[in-house]
């Protein structure tokens, strides 16, 4: 099944790729490794929720952000590709969670983009990962991932 399909099948649509406010690329592919610059949870462009997990963003909340961010980096990652098909291995995601004093479930908000790879790609979509605790994100986000996949040529 191509990917495609099985976002379909998923009822998942994947935004337009964001396009870069600041001085970098979206993505970087270099022998045969995608470097998916860090993607915020931009509905329709624009950042929804803001402030620090654990004081005015609840749990579920920056799950659902943390799923757009995925949601996000898969469609810059389609638009370099052409398509997602070629994706042969997510390797690692690195996620940044804006963090109240003494919140340190930043793990459990990444397992819902962690969860969210594995549903589209299956075994391809299992990667190493980093949970990361920030002061502060971009545009006063709660959520920032940034993804390293392999892809076939």
């Amino acid at each position: 099944m191509s990917i495609d399909a099985r976002l379909k099948e998923l009822g998942i649509e994947l935004p337009d790729a964001a396009s870069p406010s600041f001085n970098y690329v979206p993505v970087i592919l270099h022998r045969g490794v995608a470097y998916v610059s860090g993607q915020m949870p931009k509905v329709e462009g624009e950042v929804r929720v803001f402030g620090k997990v654990g004081a005015e963003v609840d749990l579920a909340t920056a799950q659902g952000e943390a799923r757009i961010c995925i949601l996000q980096g898969l469609a810059c990652l389609r638009q370099s590709l052409g398509s997602l098909d070629r994706v042969e291995q997510v390797l690692k995601i690195n996620g940044f969670v804006a963090s109240a004093p003494g919140f340190n479930a930043q793990p459990k908000v990444l397992d819902a983009a962690s969860d969210l790879l594995a549903e589209i790609f299956g075994e391809a979509g299992r990667h190493a990962r980093a949970a990361i605790g920030a002061a502060e994100l971009p545009r006063n986000a709660a959520v920032e991932i940034e993804m390293t996949v392999a892809y076939r040529d």
